[in-house]
Parts: C-alpha cells; sequence; structure tokens
C-alpha cells in the first residue's frame, strides 16, 4: 500500500495538471463552435466584454479577461479588421484606445447566443452543470497580485 503523501505527488492527483489539460480542452471544444462565427476563442472573450458594455477601453477590456494589454491589443486589432469592432481616441485623453462595437459586431451576437447551448451538448452537460463547475474555479480565477 501506497503512502498517502505519495499519493499526493501523482501527477493524476494534481490540481494543476487537471485544470490546465481541461483549459487546452475547453478551447479545442470552443474552436468548431466559433469557427463559422469567424472569431477565435480570445476573440470571442473580447467580445463577450463588448457585449456586455460598450464602448470601453483597451485597458479596461483586458483587465476584464486578465489579459495583458499587449495580448489584448493585437486581438483588438484583429476584430476590428474584421470589422467588428473600431478603436478610437478619447478626445479628452488622447493616450487612451476606446473599443466600439460596430453594426456588424452588434449583429453578431445574435449568431453568437446559440454557443453555450452548442457548448453544453458537446460536453454532455446542463446549465446548472456548468454553473456549479464555474463557481467552483472562482478560487482560481482571482487576481494573482491578491495576498493570500
Amino acid at each position: 500500500m501506497q503512502n498517502s503523501k505519495d499519493d499526493l505527488l501523482k501527477l493524476e492527483n494534481q490540481l494543476c495538471f487537471a485544470i490546465v489539460t481541461a483549459a487546452r480542452n475547453v478551447v479545442s471544444i470552443y474552436r468548431p463552435v466559433l469557427e463559422p462565427l469567424g472569431l477565435t476563442h480570445p476573440q470571442y472573450l473580447v467580445m463577450l466584454a463588448l457585449w456586455e458594455s460598450a464602448p470601453r477601453s483597451l485597458g479596461e477590456i483586458a483587465e476584464e479577461l486578465a489579459f495583458d494589454p499587449a495580448t489584448a491589443s493585437p486581438l483588438v486589432k484583429r476584430l476590428e479588421a474584421q470589422g467588428l469592432v473600431r478603436r478610437t481616441r478619447r478626445v479628452d485623453d488622447e493616450r487612451r484606445l476606446d473599443i466600439d462595437l460596430t453594426e456588424e459586431g452588434l449583429a453578431l451576437r445574435e449568431r453568437a447566443l446559440a454557443v453555450p447551448e452548442q457548448i453544453m451538448n458537446r460536453v454532455g452537460m446542463t446549465v446548472d452543470e456548468v454553473a456549479a463547475l464555474r463557481d467552483a474555479l472562482r478560487p482560481f480565477s482571482g487576481r494573482l497580485d491578491r495576498t493570500v
């Protein structure tokens, strides 16, 4: 019989491994659902943030999505090239870049309404099961700069 402390170091018992593997698989599950919308998973996250509230600054979007601004900027530029968002400098503060939805970006929201149901069907989960899993992950979703 193995020592329980040894069991704690088994790869299959590692929370970090389960979360990393799940994250990679989630992106793979979303890919074929988002492809017809012309979005990658990170672009989908940006669009979700904008569908909730727009216009928003690039910094606000990056903070909400826990992205580095240097990661969010190319995503927004690609969305702009697709005609889904527009970037404008604020008149009162030219250092600030506001991101707003175009009519096409707003219209895409209607098509995106089917995404959550398609994902739940692919993984065989109900709305309540997805919500429970999401809520269970909340302690791992916070800001890293938070002190324990």
